[in-house]
């Protein structure tokens, strides 16, 4: 079944910016792996605050991401702008919907 991963992320003192950053280029290494999509948001009222959102068809191509040499990489370099344990959580898709914006030429 097709799921959504959340990853609560927190920086530590002064660290917001950078792993906003990391955490960015980090989620999109997710489509290399299968991922259908992802998703990086950041607390307006608590800067240090950045949840990761990746979508996947199966957990095992979660797994793969989760513990590739990409994600190793990032945990090991940036180990000092996020709080830990750091605990993801594999939610299943039971509904989704969005909105698209209309083309020009649709407007018309």
């Amino acid at each position: 079944m097709a799921g959504a991963v959340h990853i609560p992320w927190y920086a530590t003192g002064f660290r917001g910016d950078k792993l906003e950053a990391a955490v960015t280029e980090f989620a999109a290494v997710s489509l290399r792996y299968g991922a259908t999509a992802y998703s990086v948001y950041r607390g307006r009222d608590d800067r240090y605050k950045i949840l990761q959102v990746v979508e996947f068809e199966n957990k095992a191509d979660w797994e793969a991401y989760w513990n590739g040499p990409e994600a190793i990489r990032f945990r090991t370099t940036s180990s000092s702008w996020y709080q830990v344990p750091v605990v993801y959580a594999w939610q299943d898709v039971v509904s989704k919907g969005a909105m698209t914006p209309l083309a020009e030429d649709d407007a018309a």
